[in-house]
């Protein structure tokens, strides 16, 4: 066996198309089809000017134009209907959600068979009783925010405040998630991540899927900026995934950024850190030379999803997009003939959305191996069908909620 499997995922760029996005209220969002319609279009947002189609020639070889095509029934500006080089298929997901564990999960086999617990939209959004439980329990004068809202907003309106009271800031999403910001040097990393220790004790039983913690470093609003501290207490699937089942039959998994707490280590074998798209890219780089056969790479590209889709930045996403199309011909160069790289989303993001959430979209399959010819498996009603294609490719037992499309 020669074949390794490079696992990338782009999280939240995802195609349009899914037919329950009412639901979500995101029907008619398309986080890639509102990218290039606004490239093309050279429209402003609030972070500047874009002048130029979207260009990204080698996602578009692999068949991201033909997967946005089939999704939405819309071809982007600047793209393809057919794949030149590549073997790809669309992603519709089953997991009732749309955040990044139910996606993760379902991509690695095990769609998410419960209802995650939320938040209410109130202001304050949190129980009285946990909140009491928490400042109890960690000692803290209180706590700031108590409400829905953007990190990066939050962490600028009251991160003065926190520095002089001590309180951390407290704040959720749509998502099922508890974040906490705080100073890195005036509250402190290590007391920042055992108070969401605290906090998920409590929030697990109440099926919440993650407590973030969200550091920031800054003397004033103007400078406070989030650091790649971040960490993610999240539950565990809740049966063995891809990771595990690769795991117990002896191969590496090579887990890159925050892939290690969305699985909450579970069937990790190597943890590799790295901040940045760029870095994970490079990261990716390096652990395909320490990878051996059967392996499995896995990496969460983050930035497409909490720098630009979070806070709506077109320009932003439309650039990270470039960025890494220009450097996949690295990867590709390192690709022994029975390697297979999938490229992937988790939900989608879009950044023309109303407000600052993730939005429920199909998602892009995109497959390449220089020992697999081009072509398309359509519509895949799951997610799993990945984690079971992957399964296929190296070689092991196949699991019970998806199909293999390879």
């Amino acid at each position: 066996m020669m074949a390794r499997v490079i696992l990338c995922v782009l999280d939240s760029f995802g195609i349009g198309g899914a037919p329950d996005a009412k639901d979500f209220g995101d029907e008619g969002s398309n986080t890639f089809l509102h990218i290039a319609k606004t490239c093309a279009q050279g429209k402003a947002n609030k972070e500047g000017v874009r002048s130029g189609a979207l260009d990204l020639p080698n996602l578009d070889a692999l068949g991201l134009g033909a997967a946005g095509f089939l999704s939405s029934g819309e071809l982007a500006p600047n793209f393809n209907k057919e794949a030149k080089n590549g073997f790809w298929a669309v992603g519709r997901e089953v997991s009732i959600g749309k955040d990044t564990p139910s996606g993760h999960w379902e991509i690695a086999g095990v769609p998410v068979p419960f209802n995650w617990g939320y938040f209410s939209k109130t202001d304050p959004c949190f129980p009285p009783d946990l909140i009491e439980k928490v400042i109890k329990r960690a000692g803290l004068p209180g706590i700031l925010g108590n409400i829905h809202a953007s990190g990066t907003k939050i962490i600028e309106d009251l991160g003065e405040e926190h520095i002089k009271t001590g309180k951390p800031i407290c704040y959720t999403s749509v998502d099922s998630v508890f974040q906490i910001a705080a100073h890195e040097e005036f509250f402190g990393l290590e007391r920042l991540y055992e108070l969401c220790e605290i906090v998920f004790k409590y929030t697990e039983p109440m099926k919440i899927g993650r407590v973030i913690a969200r550091p920031f470093v800054g003397e004033d609003a103007k400078s406070f900026k989030r650091t790649g501290n971040r960490r993610d207490f999240a539950m565990s699937p809740p049966e063995d995934t891809l990771l595990d089942r690769l795991k117990n039959t002896g191969r590496q998994v090579f887990a890159i950024g925050k892939i290690s707490d969305i699985y909450a280590t579970h069937g990790i074998t190597h943890k590799i850190k790295a901040h940045g798209n760029m870095n994970l890219f490079d990261a990716s780089l390096e652990a395909m030379d320490m990878a051996q056969d059967g392996d499995l790479i896995f990496v969460n590209f983050v930035d497409f999803d909490s720098e630009y889709g979070h806070r709506r930045d077109v320009v932003g996403y439309a650039n990270a997009l470039e960025q890494f199309d220009q450097r996949l011909p690295e990867i590709f160069a390192k690709l022994r003939h029975d390697d297979l790289l999938v490229l992937t989303a988790d939900h989608g993001n879009d950044p023309t959305w109303e407000g600052s959430d993730h939005t429920r979209e199909q998602i892009p399959i995109l497959c390449y191996s220089p020992s697999l010819k081009t072509g398309n498996a359509g519509l895949r009603l799951t997610f799993a069908d990945i984690g079971e294609s992957i399964a296929k490719w190296l070689g092991i037992k196949a699991g019970e909620h998806g199909k293999s499309f390879l």
